[in-house]
């Protein structure tokens, strides 16, 4: 059951004008686009299989196909770590040392870091990447000053916290299980610590160093309700998690719609899909020349979408209103 009403979240909304001017040597630009006969090669690497990674894939060959890459026009070499950092590294090393590679695609933060350290004489595109400038990918998301850029995934922590008052009002503790590891995980329980203070709810937190252990530190948590970052480790096992809040009979606020769809009880989320098609227009733009990496601002969709799962409500003793159902872009 769909329903099609957006709701608009301006404050992440790319500042800054793209430049329009040729590139050329280590600064990250691109090439004209391939004549005919001629590919585009680039590279792919994800950290991990879920299905908000792979939307990002999915939506990035979409908007490349129809800027016109697709057939003999474009190559993808198409890798995924499945967790392991050492795979992660492998992968992005062998993407620098391809002379024929025109441009990798990074999709996370712990591939977007790899990728960023090993590859510096083309352009590396990331995305699912929630803060770009603490994970030192970027200078500035305004001027990122060098050959990486690319799109996004913040998260409107506060909004969905609210959400779950709006849910659950007498819910006055969360736990959050996280990756302590990953970068942005940490910076994102620091966003759900100040907005749970604003709303007057407390934040209990469980960290984690790999997915197996993910049910056993939600366990360990005596909470009203879970809130799940954009964490991959956590998202890839969150089965475990959600099984777990069933037994405690509590809401999961999910950091993304793929989540919920999962069984998350709701969220406020970007679409990963839309997201790849995004960052597929920058790619084009670089691999013409009309940008540069180094000029190019980190773009963030600026329209976040409400999901709701009726099933996963129920079985837990909550019933979402007439307003939340309309409001919903997609109930489950």
């Amino acid at each position: 059951m769909k329903r099609f009403t957006t709701m608009k979240w301006a404050a992440l909304a790319a500042t800054g004008a793209l430049a329009l001017t040729a590139c050329g040597g280590n600064n990250g630009g691109g090439t004209e686009t391939p004549a005919e006969g001629e590919t585009v090669k680039i590279g792919i690497s994800q950290i991990v299989s879920h299905p908000s990674l792979d939307a990002v894939v999915t939506g990035f060959k979409k908007g490349m196909a129809d800027a016109g890459y697709e057939g003999d026009a474009v190559e993808y070499d198409e890798n995924n770590a499945q967790g392991d950092q050492a795979t992660n590294t492998s992968i992005v090393g062998k993407f620098a040392s391809d002379s024929n590679m025109d441009l990798v695609l990074a999709i996370a933060t712990p591939t977007a870091q790899a990728a960023a350290q090993s590859i510096t004489n083309i352009p590396v595109l990331f995305s699912a990447v929630t803060d770009p400038v603490d994970a030192s990918l970027v200078d500035s998301l305004e001027a990122p000053g060098g050959n990486v850029t690319g799109t996004s995934d913040k998260n409107p922590v506060e909004e969905q916290l609210a959400l779950l008052q709006e849910l659950a009002p007498d819910a006055s503790s969360v736990g959050i299980v996280y990756s302590s590891g990953e970068a942005n995980s940490v910076v994102q329980v620091a966003w759900a610590k100040e907005a749970a203070e604003k709303l007057g709810l407390t934040i209990q937190e469980a960290a984690i160093s790999a997915s197996s252990e993910v049910q056993q530190a939600a366990n360990s948590l005596d909470v009203d309700a879970f809130y799940v970052p954009t964490d991959n480790a956590v998202v890839s096992a969150l089965e475990g998690l959600l099984q777990t809040a069933e037994t405690k009979q509590v809401p999961v606020i999910a950091a993304d719609g793929d989540s919920v769809a999962r069984g998350a009880t709701a969220t406020y989320g970007i679409n990963y899909e839309k997201l790849g098609e995004q960052t597929a227009a920058m790619a084009v733009k670089l691999l013409t020349g009309e940008a540069e990496t180094a000029t190019m601002p980190v773009e963030t969709l600026t329209e976040v979408d409400l999901y709701l799962n009726e099933a996963a409500a129920e079985k837990i003793g909550i019933e979402f209103s007439d307003d939340m159902l309309d409001r919903a872009v997609e109930v489950y």
